[in-house]
């Protein structure tokens, strides 16, 4: 049976809704509901179940994403599946480009060390805390940092073992032979790191451990750590060691490369906290980057933590990232159009009203309230007797005339969201959210339709 869609809309909605599906010239049938109701945000799922009318033929219903509420209802009344469709309609078309992508994503092959830095200065409630905040935003493994003034040999048993007792997976960084022996003897799944200083521990470690080379320069001494653990048919990684930028960052790469030529099979691991935590620029593009890096080169493990706060949210965009590359490494694809909330501040598309249309939508509106559009040149605001154009959310507002303090709050909030957009060429819509990716916020709905409402009840009512 040929898929064919119906696409419920608001009667002002409606004329840029067929415009939209017409130029995105979809692959399949669609129809129409417009419901006798201006705003089609307004609308729930139990309101369309009384009024909504299904042709024959339709195999989908997509209702607007600002609509609130359980589609299930909605299932169950018409016996096909129902979806909310994106919040702004000029997004259909790349909703749907995306669709078939968006079935099989979520899939990774690279697993995350998250590192608690300095874990022995911290409380074991803090730590246990810390550890619960990384695994919850993806990590794989908890990396319990040790400092180099304090060490950890009489508290650290305890707390480890409470981990293992919650279910973590551990490492210990740590160069420090008693600190190793110590978190091996209590139960952590990794060691970070042996060396030529160390290596004579690997005989009798139960974990597995990470090998790095004795300095970044020094790569060869990487390769008689390894004959070692080859040596003792003991499993490992090979961290040749991520040097931050001026400090030897490009021949760090090229190290990587060259011990996977060399180590074609090997397990390996980055630590790409070295350029997150020491780059002072948003930490999203530098993460997607290197494990864009990672999944090429076959780095199944990565070291990344947050102390600085520009980092803050880094092991989510790692989580958030490994998804991505590997869904493009999959598809034999570049990692585009796949998953925007590594987008943080920029939009993935721009998708405005043009002023012609908001003036088309502006005739058939009735009612005193305020809509609100940003166009990445200018804010508009309209209702059936007023339309405005600036570029100054304040200017705007003092044209509107509004004299009633809530509804002055809500435009005030809606106009600083659009002024916002405009200074960094970002969607507008209104009620909406600012789209910040992976950091965006839910908005509480807020009824302006009947704000305005109770204030002409009450002038009535006088």
């Amino acid at each position: 049976m040929p898929e064919k869609i119906l696409f419920v809309t608001g009667k002002l909605a409606a004329p840029a809704l067929h415009a939209t599906l017409v130029r995105a010239a979809l692959p399949f049938e669609h129809e129409v509901a417009v419901m006798k109701i201006s705003v089609a945000a307004l609308m729930t799922p139990e309101w369309i179940a009384k009024f909504l009318k299904v042709p024959a033929g339709v195999t989908r219903i997509m209702i607007p994403g600002a609509c609130e509420g359980d589609v299930r209802l909605l299932e169950d009344q018409f016996g096909v599946p129902v979806e909310k469709g994106p919040v702004d309609l000029k997004q259909l078309p790349r909703h749907f480009g995306s669709a078939a992508t968006q079935a099989a994503y979520g899939g990774h092959d690279i697993r995350i060390f998250a590192e608690i830095n300095n874990a022995p200065t911290l409380s074991a409630e803090a730590i246990y805390n810390r550890a619960a905040y990384f695994r919850d935003n993806g990590a794989d493994v908890i990396d319990l940092g040790m400092s180099l003034d304090r060490q950890w040999l009489d508290e650290g048993p305890g707390v480890i073992g409470e981990l293992k007792a919650r279910g973590f997976v551990l490492s210990i960084d740590t160069l420090h032979p008693d600190e190793i022996r110590m978190g091996d003897a209590a139960g952590v799944d990794y060691v970070l790191s042996l060396n030529s200083s160390n290596r004579h521990l690997a005989a009798e470690l139960r974990a597995t451990p990470i090998l790095i080379p004795d300095s970044p320069a020094e790569l060869d001494t990487l390769d008689a750590t390894l004959a070692e653990l080859e040596r003792l048919r003991k499993p490992h990684v090979l961290d040749p060691i991520l040097s931050p930028i001026n400090f030897g960052f490009a021949d760090s790469l090229a190290r990587y490369h060259a011990v996977r030529r060399k180590h074609p099979a090997a397990e390996m691991m980055m630590g790409i906290g070295n350029l997150t935590e020491l780059t002072e620029a948003d930490s999203t593009g530098m993460t997607a980057l290197m494990i864009g890096f990672c999944q090429e080169l076959g780095i199944r493990n990565v070291l990344t933590t947050e102390v600085i706060p520009w980092a803050r949210g880094v092991v989510r965009e790692t989580a958030i990232a490994r998804e991505l590359m590997y869904c493009a490494q999959q598809q034999g694809g570049i990692p585009k159009h796949i998953d925007s909330r590594l987008l943080t501040v920029k939009d993935p598309e721009l998708t405005p009203y043009s002023e012609v249309e908001l003036r088309d939508l502006q005739a058939q509106v009735t009612d005193p309230n305020y809509r609100i559009y940003a166009d990445g040149a200018w804010i508009y605001a309209f209702n059936a007797d007023v339309f405005v154009k600036g570029a100054d959310a304040q200017d705007v507002f003092d044209q509107l005339s509004i004299d009633e303090a809530t509804h002055a709050f809500y435009l005030g909030k809606e106009l600083m969201k659009a002024q916002i957009a405009l200074a960094l060429g970002k969607n507008y819509r209104q009620e909406a959210p600012l789209n910040w990716g992976y950091l965006t916020v839910p908005e509480r709905r807020h009824e302006r339709v009947k704000l305005t409402a109770r204030k002409r009840k009450s002038k009535a009512d006088k």
